[in-house]
């Protein structure tokens, strides 16, 4: 009977020392965990949609890196804001569309503040004040207005305001009237006699044809063309980044920073 108990006591005792040691791994294990440091909280990365062939404003350069004025202007902007930003290039049919469905934060890619657009979306303060342009060839001397293009073949970007204005003169539905994806597109289109004229943002037009010298093309400015003002748009349901931008904007304009780009890009 000694010999019994004593082997069952030492089975015993080996038992509880075994499970006394998992105790104590896990003991160590639970403090390990414990005193394991917290991973820090990534920073919120705010998608700024652009568009990538509009120069002067943004385009894509050999790097494909999207840069411009208004990449320029964003980036001063979320410096003041204390945002970090991303530029997700998309084209300019689309994304006002992109905006609402949350795929992005911001646009900004001249974009011009109109009612219509406004029931969608929220605008800052305009921070730059453009006008349409028409585009011919440099050996036509017919179009010196808008009403002259009413017989003509014109070429316009889908989705923007000289898209609309060309509808006001040619018609909604005309024939006439070829939509392009991209401004850069509807010049080249004209360069090789494939429209009559194209209608599109001045500074725009002009850049084009500054660094294209043998496009032979020219610009006629028409003097009932309205001014239009760019803003930055975001969600309607984003009050409170709205009031950042208007804020950063208004010291960017104070400070000077906004002036210092804008003469980089335009001159004085």
């Amino acid at each position: 009977m000694i010999k019994m108990f004593s082997r069952h006591a030492r089975a015993l005792a080996l038992t509880a020392g075994f499970i006394g040691m998992l105790g104590l791994a896990a003991c160590g294990k639970q403090e390990e965990k414990a005193a394991a440091p917290q991973a820090a909280a990534q920073p919120r990365v705010y998608l700024v949609g652009v568009e990538s062939a509009y120069a002067p404003f943004s385009s894509e350069n050999e790097q494909k890196t999207v840069v411009g004025f208004d990449i320029d202007v964003m980036k001063v902007l979320a410096k003041k804001i204390g945002i970090e930003v991303k530029f997700v290039p998309t084209p300019f049919e689309s994304i006002f569309n992109s905006l609402a469905q949350g795929d992005l934060d911001l646009l900004i890619s001249a974009i011009t503040i109109t009612d219509e657009r406004k029931k969608s979306v929220s605008f800052s303060d305009p921070y730059f004040v453009a006008t349409q342009a028409i585009a011919v060839p440099a050996n036509d001397t017919k179009v010196t207005k808008m009403d002259d293009l009413k017989a003509l073949t014109v070429g316009t970007q889908s989705g923007t305001s000289g898209d609309d204005l060309v509808q006001q003169v040619l018609g909604k539905n005309s024939a006439k009237i070829k939509r392009f994806e991209s401004t850069p597109l509807a010049l080249k289109e004209l360069e090789s006699g494939g429209v009559d004229a194209v209608v599109a943002d001045e500074p725009v037009v002009k850049n084009y044809i500054a660094n294209n010298p043998n496009s032979k093309l020219r610009t006629v400015n028409d003097p009932t063309f309205p001014k239009e003002d760019y803003g930055i748009a975001v969600r309607k349901d984003d009050p409170e980044l709205l009031a950042k931008v208007n804020k950063a904007l208004a010291e960017m304009k104070a400070d000077g920073s906004f002036a210092a780009i804008n003469a980089q890009y335009f001159g004085k």
